[in-house]
């Protein structure tokens, strides 16, 4: 495998539009999910937002290590990692519900960072009752929410950057973090998916 830091180049004085450029490749296609629909979804999935959140906190931790600019150098290959891990997650709960079809790239930008940016995509969403509707935007209006997003997102890393100064106590507070994130997109999956089968249901 490639070295991810060797994928995006040196981030230049606008942080945000890096940023962008990075949730727009992640959120440029759905993967296929690795899973398939089961009896008991509710305990997989589960087991895989676990597993998941473990796994990003592994690679931003060990993306975090290098101390100073060099530790400043892995910000995007860290995000891409991370939104790469969580996407495909996504994609595997839905499919534990038989909802893969339903999954399209809005669904995806709205779980990967709706907890980040709710500000942003806040008018994505329309609530029926006690449903959920992802309204399905087109290509350019997903290039205009991951210009703002972009900026919400460039804004936190910004302000925790400097632990990424702090030799491994940094590292484990990027990890930290990367678990608790990983965790909230995969609640959101699982919220957003309950609505996509009471509206099949309805």
């Amino acid at each position: 495998m490639p070295d991810p830091r060797r994928l995006f180049p040196v981030p230049h004085a606008d942080p945000s539009r890096e940023v962008a450029g990075v949730i727009e490749r992640v959120i440029s296609h759905v993967p296929a999910p690795r899973t398939h629909e089961v009896s008991d979804p509710d305990r997989q999935a589960e087991l895989i937002a676990r597993s998941a959140a473990r796994q990003a906190a592994v690679l931003s931790g060990s993306l975090a290590l290098p101390p100073g600019p060099f530790g400043m150098i892995t910000v995007l290959p860290d995000l891409y990692l991370i939104w790469k891990t969580q996407r495909q997650m996504v994609a595997d709960i839905f499919a534990l519900f038989g909802s893969t079809g339903e999954l399209t790239r809005t669904h995806m930008l709205y779980c990967l960072f709706r907890h980040a940016s709710s500000q942003v995509l806040r008018d994505v969403v329309v609530r029926t009752g006690q449903r959920v509707v992802v309204e399905q935007l087109s290509t350019g209006a997903i290039k205009s929410l991951s210009a703002k997003a972009g900026v919400e997102i460039s804004k936190r890393v910004a302000g925790s950057a400097a632990t990424r100064w702090v030799p491994l106590a940094g590292a484990a507070a990027v990890g930290a973090y990367a678990y608790w994130d990983t965790l909230q997109v995969a609640r959101t999956a699982r919220r957003l998916v309950d609505s996509v089968e009471r509206s099949v249901a309805d």
